[in-house]
């Protein structure tokens, strides 16, 4: 079945355009070179990538600043950020979907606005509110015995989670929606614009926590909340000018079809397929739904009004998780999930670790800024690969390509250099097992440095990697300088971490795009959502990964885990891969 005919069941609105073949044959028009600019300044596209970079620009200074915030309103403890962490990845963990069903049952240009409003009073209320705890901290801390300070710390709190979920939101609607939509589900179109938008990502990375470190160095914090202040406000005002005029430009957005319309399509499109045991199966578990809803309508009238709503709530979340799971990308949607459980990647766990080794900041930053090379080199092998070979044999190029590059990682844990210590992992039973044990530690201590008992807190770094780490650990106090006996061991690590970001960008696309593609309209925002759900998900089992063997000497450990847990996720996309070969090869 034909791309339109899918997009069409799907409720979507359909813009024909020509293959890239038949539009270079075809004599062109000279053209004005400033008249061309003109036209792309002016259009949907150039817009959407202001307004996104904006919007990026603004989230990593935000996500950088607030960490070191609470740090600082703690008395450099790392308390508040760990609870931050954890209230961030639970809330989108249990929100997701309900999230992505708002998204899809709005119209996008209430989405947008609704969420970009949100996010950025959200961050200026909170920005405020630091400054004033910054500028007359001692006298709050006398006001109700101290308790006004934990009021403080609690709306601080509670304002950057809503700001984090309106960004989710915005995040599914413009980058996993209204793109789709502004393409015109061209696949080409859709392939550029999303490795345009993954590149300005990659550059706010490095550049914006940059730009607000320096103000808060130079000036002060409350300067720096000042900034971050100022630029949200402008900001808002920007974005929302930008998108309302991308709402106009593109009819398209405006058209979004009721779910019940929408679902009839998509049945009577499934109907028109060839048929199969498991589509027959699937199709009476909808019918036999549907005849249930009736029913349960009927029992939650019956309920009082709050527990109509909660049970409203579960309901909504239980059928966003049904439908993400009976997508047909589903288990690349898992497959990419996965790839969220690993410490192989620019975070406070790879930089702390490669400190106790004796890497020095200065050369830290340098790698970091290769990596965001080629970071941008995954994006350009995504777009010549999928023009090439096809979408679905880029993840598999990608997959291979990530492998391929993570078995340096793995090779760096038993190189020279390396400090893993195996028998560090076994409790200590008595003293004379931990005097055994003290020994076999002292002996390593040419390539690692004792931590504090109460400095594995986690922190909340910069969105460094593939996904928000939002929970990691700070080596904190450790002496660097230090020359170890090897580097063989930390080059391979990094080595294989850099190189490998090639294939991790260029796969991430690849499913990004694979789910646009893929999830019918009524229900891209809440599969979006639920999938937002289950990488934060897979980040709290990386956090639990690193509270559970915190030292350096288990950092090995954890990139043999990592690695097994990435290898899972190409597995699943390669599961993936060849059933979606043999439909395409029944359909034909």
């Amino acid at each position: 079945m034909s791309l339109r005919a899918d997009a069409s069941q799907c409720g979507g609105v359909v813009v024909e355009f020509e293959s890239d073949d038949v539009r270079d044959r075809r004599p062109r028009k000279p053209r004005s070179i400033p008249g061309s600019a003109l036209i792309y300044l002016r259009g949907p596209k150039f817009l959407i990538y202001v307004s996104g970079a904006l919007s990026m620009w603004g989230d990593r200074m935000w996500h950088f600043a607030i960490s070191v915030f609470l740090i600082e309103l703690y008395g450099r403890n790392l308390l508040l950020t760990a609870v931050f962490g954890l209230v961030v990845a639970g809330s989108v963990l249990l929100l997701g979907a309900l999230i992505g069903d708002w998204v899809d049952r709005n119209p996008r240009n209430k989405v947008a606005h609704a969420s970009l409003f949100i996010q950025n009073i959200s961050v200026t209320v909170c920005s405020i509110v630091l400054m004033l705890v910054f500028s007359y901290k001692k006298w709050i801390e006398q006001i109700w015995d101290g308790w006004l300070t934990v009021v403080c710390y609690t709306v601080v709190i509670v304002l950057a989670d809503v700001a984090n979920l309106a960004s989710t939101a915005l995040t599914i609607a413009i980058q996993r929606d209204w793109i789709v939509v502004i393409t015109g589900y061209n696949r080409g179109h859709l392939a550029g614009m999303n490795a345009t938008m993954r590149r300005i990502d990659q550059v706010t990375n490095i550049l914006a926590p940059l730009a607000v470190g320096q103000v808060m160095t130079l000036a002060s914090n409350v300067v720096g909340c000042g900034f971050i202040l100022g630029w949200n406000l402008v900001s808002l005002i920007v974005e929302f000018i930008f998108l309302s005029r991308v709402y106009r430009i593109v009819p398209a957005l405006s058209v979004k079809a009721p779910d019940t319309e929408v679902d009839q399509a998509f049945l009577q499109g499934r109907e028109r397929r060839p048929q199969v045991q498991g589509d027959t199966r699937e199709a009476v578990a909808l019918a036999e739904d549907n005849c249930n809803l009736s029913i349960n309508l009927k029992e939650i009238t019956n309920l009082p009004l709050c527990f109509q709503r909660f049970r409203w709530l579960l309901s909504t979340c239980k059928d966003g998780w049904r439908a993400y799971y009976r997508q047909p990308v589903f288990l690349a949607g898992m497959g990419l999930a996965f790839l969220y459980t690993t410490v192989l990647g620019f975070d406070c766990i790879t930089t702390g670790y490669a400190y106790t080794q004796g890497i020095s900041g200065s050369l830290l930053s340098l790698l970091m800024g290769v990596s965001a090379i080629t970071g941008l080199m995954g994006t350009v092998l995504f777009t010549k690969l999928r023009k090439a070979y096809g979408l679905v044999n880029t993840g598999i190029i990608s997959s291979c390509l990530h492998l391929g590059c993570l078995l340096l990682c793995v090779c760096s844990v038993f190189a020279p250099g390396s400090p893993m210590d195996l028998s560090l992992i076994m409790p200590y039973i008595d003293s004379n097992s931990s005097s055994d044990v003290g020994g076999m530690v002292s002996q390593r201590q040419k390539h690692t440095y004792p931590l504090r008992g109460g400095s594995n807190q986690p922190l909340l770094p910069d969105r460094s990697s593939i996904h928000w780490t939002n929970n990691t650990v700070l080596f904190d106090n450790v002496p660097s300088g230090t020359v170890p006996a090897s580097y063989t061991s930390i080059i391979l690590l990094f080595l294989g971490v850099i190189t490998a970001r090639i294939g991790l960008w260029s796969f991430d696309l690849t499913v990004t795009q694979l789910l646009q593609e893929n999830i019918c309209e009524s229900e891209r925002g809440v599969v979006n959502g639920v999938q937002s759900s289950m990488n934060y998900l897979m980040d709290l089992l990386h956090f639990i990964m690193v509270i559970s063997a915190p030292q350096p000497q288990h950092f090995g450990i954890l990139v043999i885990i990592s690695v097994l847990f990435i290898t899972t996720g190409h597995t699943m996309y390669f599961l993936y891969a060849r059933k979606a070969r043999r439909k395409h090869r029944l359909d034909t």
